[in-house]
Parts: structure tokens; sequence; C-alpha cells
């Protein structure tokens, strides 16, 4: 997909659809680390939004695009929804929050290897003020222990005042997954194609460029290098022999830029070689990735810094 030619593609790519076509959004929601990112690759079949054990991995609304003989579904994966402690987990909140109003169904996902809880019950609060459809998934079916009864019915308690639909299934395993989209694709309106069948995400490449390295360092570093990290593509230069790639690591602090580069860079040339090997799975492409960082104090506090690293609220 070149992210160049989306606006001219779509002027003529979309086909008109065939009787009882259906379509839609849905977001995916849940708390952090619930596996939203990880069931939506699986959904469309490629890896559109980055994973990794580190909470709020996600930031941005990403859009994944499912295209089937009779429908066309395009989920909204959400930040993962918690009490925020900066400007930035204000804004990822406020994402997810808006994405509830502005779909057409809301996949609440669930970790069902273990019992429901407060994080689910906030959630449900916010829930309550929708009048958008709402299916329970009740995610991470493969790591349920013996006690997985218990843990069901803790969600199913959650789901009856509600009338909710409920599907259980692994993301990671794939099993259960054909009924959920079943399950899915029921719960929608006959509609258009949003999208042409081909395309599996709404954003251009150099977002998902910046977005495949952000999951490097967040698996390379884990908790020594936290979310105070922003991922900017500086420069993109196509050859027909090689990608050139100019990318800023953004962080706040002089430690921090130390522990990304490492001792004699060796940690900041593990990044860039997981990140090229991924960027060329991308493009389907030789790639040569430069990476440098910067300090930019207190990032995640400036709404003009964010909106400058692309997090904006999102109506």
């Amino acid at each position: 997909m070149n992210s160049e030619n989306i606006d001219q593609s779509l002027t003529y790519a979309i086909p008109t659809p065939p009787p009882g076509f259906k379509s839609g959004f849905i977001a995916i929601i849940g708390r952090p680390n619930v596996g939203k990112s990880t069931l939506m690759n699986q959904m469309v079949g490629q890896k559109v939004a980055i994973v990794s054990p580190v909470a709020q991995t996600t930031r941005n609304r990403l859009q994944g695009i499912l295209t089937t003989e009779n429908a066309q579904i395009i989920f909204v994966d959400t930040p993962g929804i918690h009490k925020p402690h900066h400007e930035l987990g204000k804004v990822l909140v406020k994402n997810a929050v808006n994405a509830i109003n502005s779909v057409d169904v809301v996949l609440f996902l669930v970790d069902s290897s273990i019992e429901a809880g407060g994080g689910d019950r906030y959630i449900i609060e916010l829930l309550e003020k929708t009048k958008t459809p709402i299916i329970l998934g009740l995610n991470k079916a493969d790591l349920q222990s013996s006690q997985g009864n218990a843990i069901d019915e803790s969600y199913t308690r959650l789901a009856e005042p509600y009338r909710w639909k409920i599907a259980k299934f692994s993301a990671l395993t794939k099993d259960g997954l054909d009924s959920l989209q079943t399950l899915l694709i029921d719960a929608l309106e006959p509609g258009p194609y949003y999208y042409p069948p081909d395309f599996v995400t709404d954003r251009p490449e150099r977002f998902i460029m910046g977005e495949l390295i952000r999951e490097q360092i967040l698996l390379l570093t884990r908790q020594e290098i936290p979310h105070s990290v922003a991922v900017v593509i500086e420069q993109v230069e196509e050859t027909p022999k090689v990608t050139r790639v100019l990318a800023a690591i953004n962080v706040e602090r002089e430690s921090q830029k130390g522990i990304l580069i490492g001792k004699n860079g060796v940690m900041l040339k593990s990044i860039g070689i997981a990140a090229r090997q991924q960027i060329q799975k991308l493009i389907s492409g030789d790639v040569y990735l430069k990476l440098f960082v910067k300090v930019e104090p207190k990032w995640r506090q400036s709404r003009s810094r964010l909106a400058e690293f692309g997090y904006r609220i999102e109506e």
C-alpha cells in the first residue's frame, strides 16, 4: 500500500457491494494489555498494530480493515482505558472514550485468564452512557486455569443486566475467532464498502514505520524506557533498490537517551536491526534505517509537542 496514493485510489477502487452486504466500524475497547492489538492483527490477517508486554502500547486510534465476501469490518483499535497520569494519558483515554460513541458496534475486550475487576467495572460505567450495541469478548481463553468456569461466570454476571452477547476466544491461537467474526458481522447493518477490498489499514506507511520502531524500543528496553518515547519519521526516500528511512526517537531525559543508545551504541543498533526487519516486511523491499535520539523534556505534558508528535484528541 503506497501511502502517497491512498486518496487517489479511493476514488476508483471501491466496488459496488453485492446484495446483503454489511459494513461498519467496530471499536475494540478494554483495559491495557487485554490483547486488543493482537486481536485486530489476527482478524485482518496482517500486522497493522504494534504489540508488546508493556501497558499502553497503543496510542492512536488505529483502523484495521477486514473485508470478506459479504462484509467489511473496520476495526478501531483504541488505547487501553485507565486512570491518566499526564497530558498524554488524558488524550489517550479521551480518544478511547470518544470511539465508543462514534462506531456502529463496541467490542468490549477482557482478559478471561483473570476474574473481572474494578478496571472492567469502570469501563462498564462508561458504556452505560452509550446507545451503541456492545459485545463482550472474553480473550486469552488459552491461558485459563482450572478456575476458568468461575472466571467466565464473573464476566457473565457483568453482562447479564445489559443482555450483551458474549464470545470466548484466544486472539493468540485464533481459537474461536471464526465465531467472533460471525457475531460481529451479524451485529452490523447493510452498508457500502468504506475502503477498497485490499486495504488492511487506513494509516499511511510512515505512521506504521514509526510504530514498528517504537514496538522494538518497548520490547528491547522494557521498563527501562517507559512511555516517554515518541518516534517521528523525518524522511523517507524511495529508490529502485532500497528505501531509506530517517527516524527521530524523542525521549524526555538524558538518562533515557543513554539507555536507548547503549554502550558503544549497541542498544540503538539492536533496535535498528529489529525495526528494519519489520519495515522490510511492511513494504516488501530492502530498507536502510537511520535512527537518532533527541531529548524533548516533558513532551508528554506539552499539548504543542503532543500535536507535533501526532497525538491529538480525535472527535
